[in-house]
């Protein structure tokens, strides 16, 4: 009998879902996040990339499970390999994005003596970062039946090595796929994620990847040097943030509640105690990193408390946009919109150090909730889509507390071996970018591009819709540089279109197999190619 099918039995019988505190397990997931965190550090210090590790927590495992004797053979259970890939995941994302990348901000400008100081504010954000994710994962404005790309193919990943037949070879021929389609710098990742997602959303982020890459041999137009990506991003997400307030805060009727109550875990009036309790745990973070970084003592009484609630208020918008894009699209413009506040930032006028502080801090925010959603995908799928809700409520609070005590061990990690990394000038690329716009201050100039193009992201915003979001994946794609993932996503889409119409419905679940494996294919290639090039 397959371990989903006797999971699911366990479920009906109400038995308990694994616990990440089984002391073997507790042991083993802390060893993989150790892996993970140094994984992460050393490919963001050198490539300026964090690759996806969950699916090589999945196949650790998986390989785990085959060690004959007793206490690795319950890794045969989908739901304990799932913890495994949740802590490489959580430490890989975290340590890197969340955590190094915001103290290398203070390193590059010189002022060494914030790296403390930053380091705690950044963990701080991450753990709330990843705490408000739970806590809205599956409600109306997170559902767990959304796309969450690469948590679909770490579940078919899972599920394929846990049943094998003709799921199994599906998956296997898509990986093989995506690894050659990846060799030959076509990003699979990108065709894979057409397959599975919101076809207008992604429609808008093919062509939105098309115009920043054909932007200047078809037009003669710099798309990043005009600000336009950054104006359209802010429209658009000023539009998602207000059309995400009327889908939590709007009072509904009693017949839609009740509806919502039974169509996901995670109810209104939770969600938005969360997002309030979020943002005032910003405000508390945001205030702790002024009172350690010195920042009392840098600005006025005034111009502190605009600061305090400007860098909140950008956090908590932030992992809001982070985590649309990353829901529909399997991607995560973090850095960018990091980079968004940054610039709003100097047109305010906060002095340099404050915006190093608010870079990092912002930078800090969206990496963690994103891989969460990810990791929390997976663990759905596995536990039945939520046919047993009950079952899959304890489910992901294991999941839960399994990516927190990971965060944890990327805090410790990232702690012990800075100095290390710094004493030889290894810092994350994307650092020399926010401390050289620092340095080069900015202008008026520069606000009103913003402005401009910020009409057409909350025009389109605004016809799109809270269901379709394709403002906000429309300045995705103009954000993101990757090459050729436009031609990727527009015929993955066409070729979607066309095998729909002729297969019908009957052809979703083979196409959405097959799509997993091309997005792990990807994920593997990208992994060990980083490793690859680092030893060289």
């Amino acid at each position: 009998m397959s371990e989903v099918k006797h999971e699911a039995e366990q479920a009906g019988g109400k038995e308990k879902h694994p616990s990440i505190f089984e002391p073997f397990g507790l042991i083993l997931n802390i060893v993989t996040a150790v892996l993970g965190a140094i994984v992460g550090i050393q490919i963001v210090t050198t490539l300026g990339v964090t690759p996806n590790t969950a699916i090589i927590g999945a196949l650790v495992a998986m390989l785990i499970a085959r060690i004959p004797i007793a206490v690795f053979k319950k890794y045969k259970s989908v739901h304990r390999q799932n913890m495994v890939q949740t802590s490489i995941s959580s430490a890989t994302f975290g340590a890197a994005n969340s955590l190094f990348i915001p103290i290398g901000i203070p390193f590059v400008m010189g002022e060494t003596k914030l790296i403390v100081p930053m380091l705690i504010g950044a963990a701080l954000a991450m753990f709330v970062d990843a705490a408000l994710l739970y806590k809205l994962f599956d409600s109306k404005l997170f559902p767990a039946s959304g796309t969450w790309a690469p948590g679909v193919a770490t579940a078919e990943s899972i599920i394929a090595g846990d049943k094998g037949g003709k799921r199994a070879g599906l998956l296997g021929v898509g990986t093989v796929l995506g690894l050659i389609g990846s060799y030959f710098h076509i990003s699979m990742s990108a065709f894979g994620v057409a397959f599975i997602g919101n076809i207008w959303a992604l429609s808008m982020f093919g062509i939105g990847l098309l115009i920043r890459q054909y932007s200047i041999p078809w037009f003669n137009i710099n798309v990043e040097a005009l600000y336009i990506a950054h104006g359209v991003m802010i429209g658009a997400g000023i539009v998602a943030l207000v059309q995400a307030a009327i889908l939590i805060f709007k009072r509904p009727k009693k017949s839609e509640r009740e509806a919502d109550d039974s169509k996901y875990t995670r109810t209104e009036g939770e969600a938005r105690r969360s997002l309030g309790l979020g943002f005032v745990a910003y405000l508390i973070i945001a205030l702790i990193i002024a009172i350690i970084g010195g920042l009392m003592t840098k600005m006025s009484l005034g111009m502190l408390i605009g600061f305090l609630f400007f860098a909140a208020f950008a956090a908590f918008v932030h992992e809001i946009i982070v985590g649309i894009a990353a829901m529909h699209s399997g991607w995560f413009p973090a850095f960018a919109v990091a980079f968004i506040t940054l610039l709003f930032g100097m047109l305010i006028g906060f002095p340099p150090v404050a915006l190093a502080l608010l870079a990092g801090f912002s930078a800090a925010t969206g990496p963690a909730f994103a891989d969460m959603g990810y990791d929390l995908k997976t663990g759905y799928i596995l536990r039945g889509n939520g046919e047993d809700p009950e079952f899959e409520k304890r489910g992901r609070k294991q999941q839960y507390m399994t990516g927190m005590i990971a965060f944890g061990v990327a805090v410790i990690v990232v702690a012990l071996t800075y100095n290390s990394y710094f004493s030889q000038k290894l810092v994350p690329p994307i650092d020399t970018v926010y401390v050289s716009t620092i340095q080069a201050g900015t202008s008026g100039d520069v606000a009103m591009k913003l402005l401009l193009w910020a009409i057409p992201g909350a025009i389109l915003q605004l016809i799109g819709g809270a269901k379709r979001q394709i403002g906000v994946m429309f300045a995705t794609g103009l954000l993101i540089a990757t090459p050729n993932a436009c031609w990727a996503v527009l015929a993955g889409l066409l070729i979607r279109i066309v095998v729909l119409k002729v297969k019908g419905k009957e052809a979703e679940t083979p196409m959405s197999i097959l799509a997993a494996g091309f997005i792990a294919g990807d994920a593997l290639y990208s992994f060990f190619n980083s490793i690859f090039k680092i030893r060289k």
